[in-house]
């Protein structure tokens, strides 16, 4: 079988500008193209179409991630073409791939075989500049702060207080803690500092949660940089920093077209990551295709304990978004992994091993019913390993659940091996039996909060920290935060904070290990566990296999 990146050079696409034209009715002088095949919709346009009815938003999630990997995006596009192959009109709404992970672990995320978004290279490379943009206006406040120091430092900042760090879009662990400012008085002022991969910037959370370029602007003055000597919180704006930023974010913060294979129109825009940001794409892409189109696929971060608990309690909660049903991805691979089997004998037929593995996607599947009450069909991506037998053994042990569960074959087939999913799908959003619920009210305190994410979700008995921890988050309740949501950074690979605990552990303690104000986000960062903000590169990198043949394509990224 051909590889992935194979697959999308072979594709033919549609023209951009007619895709807009005939799949949206989106006209081209609302377009900014980029090349021919990808570009930004411009923001105007997009709110000229506030009168407009929304169509239905359907979340893709998954169970608890393995590394045999369980196809989540690779599920949201075969899912959409399948939509437009049973006669809807779908539009994607997905994140924009890191840098980080495509040179580090995953190789190319756009999507996978058949079920893939196009063009695949620059999606999973520079794409339209968005990460580089919001990279840039981090490391420019950053810049601004050693700047203000090394002049007088007028707003008498403590060097020791400074809580922004820079950021870049790469796996390197070598920067997760530095000294700058060394090498004499012109160099500035010695201090502290460190790296975080640019999916972690609140930076990109701001571009993903603002609604205007106003509320941009009015979100990046708000970011709390540190403290003064006298512990005042000191924002962005006082350093005149906002503006700027705002003109870097300017062109990014419209949303990105493209198109999957079958040419399903699709906006790739945002990318924080579910384990240590809030994982959703922007709200202006969402907000775009539930305008443009009858059914919304997005998808959120990693397992639904992260990526969809952040879907619903942040981002739903500050979009005033409505999912009127969820995909749950499942693989027999992965029933099996958390049932305890190591990765190279997953391909054998086990039974007695999904039975064990089984307890995940449960626990997953109550929690979307039973806490945020949303209606959900569970997706088993097939692999061409799993067995009969296996795929009916699944059906068998979740049958007294309700939920419908649909066997899927995208990643060979494309759309047409998910139209069952896809009707699946649409039954569930007609019956309109969603009553979205959160995990905790508004005004809840902060600690109490972060124990309902941890018992209700994760099947914690309880959540720890230390005396320095629980004073500063009983001193943000205090300093006016306390309304703001919780963003829980963890493991994605356990639904406690250790990646070893497989399958639906329970009476676990989570500890909460850091506490970071986004005030500009508005939520407030758990760090919980060994989780980093600064991921490494592992022993062997996908950049070793990524290159540029003779005909100068690339490969490598799958």
């Amino acid at each position: 079988m051909k590889s992935d990146i194979e697959i999308a050079q072979a594709a033919r696409m549609i023209p951009i500008v007619e895709l807009a034209r005939d799949r949206l009715g989106v006209p081209a002088d609302a377009l900014v193209p980029y090349g021919h095949y990808k570009a930004k919709v411009a923001l105007p346009y997009l709110e000229s179409l506030a009168a407009r009815p929304d169509g239905k938003l359907v979340l893709v999630t998954a169970i608890s991630p393995t590394p045999a990997g369980e196809g989540k995006t690779t599920t949201s596009v075969g899912l959409a073409d399948a939509l437009t192959r049973i006669g809807k009109r779908p539009v994607l709404a997905l994140r924009e791939p890191s840098l980080g992970p495509v040179f580090g672990m995953k190789g190319g995320a756009a999507g996978g075989g058949h079920a893939q978004v196009v063009p695949m290279e620059d999606i999973n490379l520079h794409f339209t500049g968005d990460f580089h943009a919001i990279s840039l206006a981090h490391n420019l406040l950053a810049a601004m702060i050693d700047n203000h120091l090394h002049h007088g430092n007028a707003l008498d900042l403590d060097p020791r207080r400074i809580t922004w760090r820079r950021v870049m879009d790469m796996n390197d662990r070598a920067l997760r803690h530095i000294m700058v400012g060394l090498g004499g008085v012109s160099n500035g002022v010695p201090r502290e500092d460190g790296f975080d991969i640019v999916a972690a910037s609140e930076v990109m959370a701001i571009l993903c949660l603002a609604s205007s370029l106003a509320d941009l602007k009015h979100r990046l003055g708000n970011i709390v940089i540190g403290q003064t000597r006298s512990k005042r919180r000191v924002r962005a704006a006082e350093l005149g920093a906002h503006g700027a930023m705002t003109a870097l974010l300017r062109d990014a913060l419209a949303p990105n077209l493209v198109q999957t294979l079958e040419h399903t129109p699709a906006f790739i825009h945002g990318g924080p990551f579910a384990n240590i940001a809030h994982g959703c794409n922007s709200i202006t892409a969402t907000r775009a295709a539930l305008k443009l189109g009858d059914y919304v696929v997005t998808e959120a971060g990693f397992g639904a304990d992260l990526g969809a608990e952040k879907f619903f309690d942040i981002k739903c909660r500050k979009a005033g978004l409505r999912p009127a049903c969820a995909v749950l991805v499942a693989t027999v691979r992965a029933l099996k992994y958390h049932g305890g089997v190591e990765v190279p004998a997953l391909g054998t037929e086990n039974l007695a091993a999904i039975d064990h593995g089984i307890p995940n996607l449960e626990r997953h599947l109550n929690n979307l019913r039973s806490h945020f009450g949303v209606p959900v069909v569970v997706g088993v991506n097939r692999f061409p390993q799993d067995t009969a037998a296996e795929l009916d053994h699944v059906r068998q042990r979740l049958a007294h659940h309700g939920a419908p569960v649909v066997v899927a074959e995208h990643f060979a087939r494309g759309g047409a091996g998910a139209e069952d999913l896809a009707r699946a799908v649409v039954e569930q959003c007609d019956h309109g039996g969603a009553e979205l619920r959160f995990t905790y009210d508004d005004d809840v305190p902060l600690w109490q909060k972060m124990k309902a994410v941890a018992t209700q979700i994760y099947g914690a008995s309880e959540i720890t920290a230390d005396t320095k921890v629980r004073d500063r988050i009983k001193q943000l309740g205090e300093q006016g935060y306390g309304h703001y949501p919780v963003c829980v950074a963890k493991t994605q690979y356990s639904f406690s904070t250790d990646p070893k605990l497989r399958g639906a552990p329970s009476h676990h303690v989570v500890n909460i290990r850091e506490v970071r104000l986004s005030a500009g986000a508005e939520f407030i960062v758990m760090i919980c566990g060994e989780i980093m903000t600064m991921p490494g590169l592992p022993a062997r990198p996908a950049a070793e296999s990524i290159d540029v043949d003779e005909q100068d394509r690339i490969v490598g990224l799958f």
